[in-house]
């Protein structure tokens, strides 16, 4: 037990760092390829190796319900949300899009207050959604000549877009007992989201991949993607998920942003002012007490029900 708990909080600390580094591997990435014809072969080329090592190992296709839940799930989380923020890192800083993904736990909460159970509003929970959402609007006074850039505005745009499927995906997994293996589930959410991406990106958005062409940080970035942003790290958070309580699992949530800032600023020359700091801070502070109050609610009604 007390091995399984250390590997736990090892996976952890793997997810906590090397998710927060895709954001920097996006936003060089984005820079010789579509941000959609990107995470479509980052996704595609993951899931395929995940449900190939599966497949290896003897287990059996999903029943069509299952894959049909997992094709609905990964297009949300996946192509909506995961494709959406690749795309936008052509357009804004990749640490001002790791502040706005960080906001996802308090769109989680909306989302589940509509389509699931109606939480508890509590003043904590209120408190923390009005810093999570102050923290990002403060951080725009220092774009506030960018704003008026329609790329910027696009990139803002389809950034908070992301979060809100990347939300309404967890819901429906919480949502819907799939009965298959998490990271088994994973690869197919990855697969079939990475083929729509790439067909999307073909067929509507003009893009074709000619491997003649891709440069040496174009290979970087999406072996980077594929090896330690998917089938690395994504093995490691389902790992510490099932090895420890969620709510200590979620403070990935709070680092990813803060590496993703720090590699912004010292790798890509980003902005960093005293004033982003602060704002990431608060920001951070509101997602957690929004997950606090959550959790607290959830201890409330376990108990209640006993």
């Amino acid at each position: 037990m007390r091995k399984s708990n250390t590997n736990a909080y090892i996976a952890l600390a793997i997810v906590s760092i090397f998710w927060g580094t895709t954001y920097l591997a996006s936003s060089v990435g984005v820079r010789h390829m579509h941000g959609v014809m990107l995470a479509g072969i980052r996704q595609a080329v993951a899931g395929f190796l995940i449900t190939g090592f599966f497949l290896l190992r003897g287990y059996k296709l999903p029943e069509k319900m299952v894959l049909s839940k997992l094709f609905v799930i990964g297009t949300l989380m996946l192509c909506g949300g995961n494709g959406l923020l690749t795309w936008a890192m052509k357009f804004i800083p990749s640490g001002l899009g790791a502040i706005i993904a960080a906001t996802i736990p308090i769109w989680i909460t909306i989302a589940s207050y509509f389509l699931v159970q109606r939480t508890r509003l509590s003043l904590q929970l209120i408190i923390g959604m009005i810093l999570g959402f102050g923290g990002v609007a403060g951080i725009f006074y220092n774009y506030l000549s960018s704003l008026m850039n329609p790329d910027f505005q696009f990139g803002i745009l389809i950034a908070f877009g992301s979060c809100i499927f990347w939300a309404l995906g967890s819901v429906l997994t919480a949502k819907w007992a799939l009965g298959v293996n998490y990271l088994y589930g994973a690869g197919f959410q990855m697969f079939f989201s990475g083929i729509i991406m790439l067909i999307v990106a073909t067929l509507f958005l003009g893009q074709h991949v000619e491997v003649s062409t891709f440069t040496t940080e174009l290979w970087e970035s999406l072996l980077y993607l594929v090896l330690v942003g998917s089938v690395f790290s994504y093995s490691a958070y389902v790992f510490a998920l099932n090895n420890l309580p969620p709510a200590q699992v979620s403070i990935y949530a709070y680092i990813n942003p803060v590496v993703a800032v720090l590699l912004g600023w010292l790798i890509l020359h980003e902005q960093l002012t005293w004033l982003t700091g602060v704002c990431s801070l608060v920001t951070i502070g509101g997602v957690y007490l929004v997950n606090n109050a959550i959790n607290k609610n959830k201890k409330r009604l376990a108990t209640s029900i006993k």
